[in-house]
């Protein structure tokens, strides 16, 4: 799921992102990594190394007229993503375009956002890095790019930060400091291995850089530590302290530390590129500093799963309509109808629910779900279709003989054997299609995973054969007044042209995935109302 929408407002690929056709036919350098896709659309392979790095420094020169150079062993940086931290910090030091100066911890080969800063800010940099060929291409790129008057490129020994960095410049007051901490704490890390989770897609580009560059001892969280470390001492020598994190469990601790340690101005804040999130954490010692907020819920909510929806056709709607009606709904409206059914199942179910002022022609309810009482009428069915399956079965011949033979004397013993009879027919359905003796079709019930299902005449008859699920005991009768719960979500029921349209959107909860198992209920519920499996 992209997540361009999420990006700072002020990056300039939010609204518009690069146009590879436009791109390559401008420059040669970048057009043979773009290619066709099957939809005809110009793509580009994130995951090889020669392309990312001809997308960087394409953009760089497009739109910034910057000319760089990055070896292919060394990290190569996303524009988009690292606009985001430039503007980031324009809101820290209050957006303010004239010369501010800021350090930039370990620079690397590209010494991007030196480069970004000065030219679109003007801003002065002292940026540092401790790896040799870092350093020379970091020198080249402020060199080739006539930088050198507002960037300085200096080389630190290994693990220096702040400390050893300032030590020359004891009277200088910097405004920010910037920095790309190594992520990880070993090869393992890096590679993905127990530090990603398993649901999660692959990463959708390739993981370049050296050794200093991705990986330090105790990765990203000692890494911040000793920058929070340096700034106790230095304090005021630097208005605002920030760094970028590549992973947000991370930022908990570090924000934990900070409090310990007293520091008296914290934020935070999140960057969004295409598929990747950063977060990032600033700090200051300065009374007189405007602090941005961190991420609003409402900025947070743009970024939720699209709603879980179903729709029901128009050929099922009158049909609804009729059962309805038979539970005391009148309305003309399919979305009454719909909305009557559905609260006769949520109430079955014990889900309790409360309707939420919506448009005219619309039903919304807010659901607040206290047990999951949906899961067992699906293992009842299961358990239903075991036991009928391992039931012997007679051949029909040999039936059919044994029938005719057998005097008809009443007693329990015979009503017994004709109560197991009819069940036996009951495993039988007849082909699609047929109809049963008093006319009606058979429906087969499927359940949410796809499984075939019991034959059941009284999904025909609009009768929920999981309503006899027995519910929980004394369940709370008013949703306001419920503490502990599972979830909630927001039912929505709308027409959409000439259907009816369900949608189920995630308020709060612990797990999501009861939500859907419940949607599916719901969705099976109504189907069954009008026979279909």
């Amino acid at each position: 799921m992209s997540l361009n929408k999420s990006m700072h407002p002020r990056n300039r690929y939010k609204d518009k992102p690069p146009d590879f056709a436009y791109l390559a036919s401008k420059y040669p350098d970048f057009q043979q990594h773009v290619h066709t896709s099957l939809t005809g659309r110009p793509v580009v392979n994130f995951k090889e190394p020669e392309a990312v790095r001809a997308l960087t420094c394409t953009l760089l020169k497009e739109d910034f007229g910057l000319t760089i150079e990055i070896p292919l062993e060394r990290l190569i940086p996303t524009v988009p993503l690292r606009l985001n931290y430039i503007h980031w910090v324009e809101d820290l030091i209050s957006g303010q375009k004239q010369r501010r100066r800021g350090i930039d911890i370990g620079t690397g080969a590209s010494c991007i956002y030196p480069l970004l800063g000065a030219t679109m800010n003007g801003w002065y940099f002292l940026a540092t890095e401790v790896d040799d060929i870092c350093f020379d291409f970091a020198t080249k790129n402020v060199e080739q790019n006539n930088m050198s008057d507002l960037i300085k490129v200096v080389k630190v020994p290994q693990k220096t930060l702040l400390m050893d960095a300032l030590k020359e410049e004891t009277e200088i007051v910097y405004d920010f400091c910037m920095c790309n901490p190594p992520f990880f704490a070993n090869q393992l890390e890096a590679k993905g291995v127990n530090s990603r989770n398993s649901r999660r897609p692959p990463p959708s580009s390739v993981n370049t850089g050296g050794v200093t560059e991705i990986m330090a001892e105790g990765g990203e969280l000692e890494f911040v530590k000793r920058i929070i470390h340096d700034s106790l001492q230095l304090k005021k020598r630097l208005r605002w302290y920030s760094c970028m994190l590549g992973k947000k469990c991370s930022l908990t601790p570090l924000k934990e530390e900070l409090r310990k340690q007293g520091v008296p101005k914290v934020t935070h804040t999140e960057f969004c590129q295409g598929r990747t999130m950063r977060w990032a954490l600033a700090w200051s010692f300065y009374d007189d500093v405007i602090v941005p907020s961190p991420p609003s819920k409402k900025r947070k909510l743009e970024r939720v799963k699209k709603p879980l929806s179903f729709t029901l056709p128009e050929p099922c709607l009158k049909e609804l309509q009729t059962k309805a009606g038979g539970l005391g709904c009148s309305s003309k409206n399919p979305v009454d109808a719909v909305a009557a059914l559905l609260e006769k199942t949520l109430t079955d179910l014990r889900v309790l629910f409360k309707h939420i002022p919506c448009r005219k022609q619309e039903q919304s309810l807010l659901l607040t779900a206290v047990e999951n009482t949906w899961i067992h009428g699906r293992q009842k069915r299961r358990d239903q279709k075991r036991q009928l399956r391992e039931l012997p079965r007679a051949p029909s011949c040999v039936t059919a003989a044994a029938s005719a033979s057998t005097p008809t004397v009443q007693s329990e013993d015979n009503d017994d054997s004709r109560s197991k009879a009819s069940e036996q027919s009951a495993a039988d359905p007849p082909p699609s299609g047929q109809l049963s003796a008093d006319g009606h079709g058979l429906a087969v019930n499927a359940d949410e995973e796809g499984e075939p299902g019991v034959v059941d005449e009284s999904a025909c008859k609009g009768e929920d054969m999981e309503s006899s699920t027995e519910p929980p005991s004394d369940p709370p009768q008013s949703p306001d007044t419920v503490e502990h719960f599972l979830f909630k979500n927001l039912l929505n029921i709308m027409m959409d042209e000439s259907d009816v349209l369900i949608e189920m959107h995630w308020v709060e909860g612990s797990n999501k995935d009861l939500m859907n198992q419940l949607c599916t209920y719901l969705k099976n519920s109504l189907f069954r109302f009008v026979g279909k499996p």
